[in-house]
């Protein structure tokens, strides 16, 4: 009786112990099983999707019409304005992102030091990001009014005459980018704010005893201790600025979705592909739009992050 009693025991366990090791090597993948099953459901395969999309004759509404093939980029690369999406989309970014960047850097240096009611400050230069871009758009439209706006009324305090805003690329773009500075700088002030907390005061002691001064601490200490979090805003707001819509789009008031004004001089790559996917509801010319789109974000945030990151190099 105690032998059997004993091998009883032991056959339990054992089936415990196989319990405890299947529980150890499928638990793990249990808990993040629901995170590939919605990935694959909302991320790959709409991204697969896209590109079978892209290589038919697709209309929106009607369906597939035409074998695969590569007409829909053949189209796209010989397409005016596809170059002329781009470029005001380039511009665009470039103008808004490097005051953009620049302004948050220094207000995060201010925010880092010694202020009263600092917590205040800090939570008010977040405000801007807090706003709907609606909301953002359509003040931002009035402000620059070619009629009634207070941008205009401020330039004739200075004697320069009104300036049609929505009329002409450089100025519409300008309008444009001061939206996403105005909504963006304050953000990534805080994200550099984080980071400049998190540097080694042992570092600005040593820089205060060699004698550097606040501006050469600054560029030798703070800049090269942050480098990561700047490549890391950089790529994200490369991103970002390349798939400009909302801005843009409120700031338009010619009444055609997607057409970025009358000449189509601030219309963006999105706002291009809204137009060709839901305006003309040419579906398979919009997906391959949304793929040379995915390249031209890939290539430009690869050059921010090497620019970027041979910028704040440590000296």
């Amino acid at each position: 009786m105690g032998a059997e009693a004993g091998r009883g025991r032991s056959r339990v366990e054992r089936r415990r112990t196989a319990r405890a090791r299947l529980d150890r090597k499928v638990t793990p993948f249990a808990f993040i099983l629901p995170f590939f099953v919605l990935f694959g459901l909302f991320g790959a395969f709409p991204l697969l999707y896209t590109s079978w999309v892209s290589l038919h004759h697709w209309d929106l509404l009607a369906g597939p019409d035409g074998g695969p093939g590569f007409a829909n980029y053949a189209a796209l690369f010989g397409d005016p304005r596809f170059y002329n999406a781009l470029f005001n989309t380039v511009s665009i970014f470039v103008v808004a992102a490097v005051p953009q960047f620049s302004a948050a850097l220094a207000i995060a240096a201010l925010l880092n030091r010694t202020l009263r009611a600092a917590t205040w400050w800090r939570a008010g230069i977040l405000l801007p990001n807090l706003v709907s871009v609606v909301a953002v758009g359509l003040v931002f439209a009035q402000l620059y009014s070619p009629g009634y706006g207070i941008v205009n009324e401020v330039l004739e305090w200075f004697g320069i005459p009104p300036i049609p805003w929505q009329a002409h690329r450089w100025s519409s773009h300008f309008a444009v980018a001061s939206m996403v500075m105005w909504r963006w700088t304050g953000y990534n002030a805080l994200i550099y704010l984080a980071a400049m907390q998190a540097v080694p005061q042992d570092l600005y002691e040593a820089a205060a005893i060699d004698g550097a001064s606040r501006w050469r601490t600054f560029w030798s200490v703070t800049v090269p201790g942050i480098r990561p979090t700047i490549i890391f805003t950089a790529v994200a707001g490369t991103v970002n600025g390349l798939q400009l819509f909302a801005e843009p789009q409120l700031f338009d008031n010619t009444g055609t979705s997607g057409s970025g004004g009358n000449d189509r001089q601030f219309q963006t790559l999105t706002m291009y592909l809204y137009e060709k996917g839901f305006g003309k509801f040419d579906a398979g010319y919009a997906a391959a739009l949304s793929w040379v789109m995915f390249v031209v974000c890939l290539l430009f945030a690869f050059v921010n992050y090497r620019l970027v990151r041979r910028f704040v190099s440590a000296p």
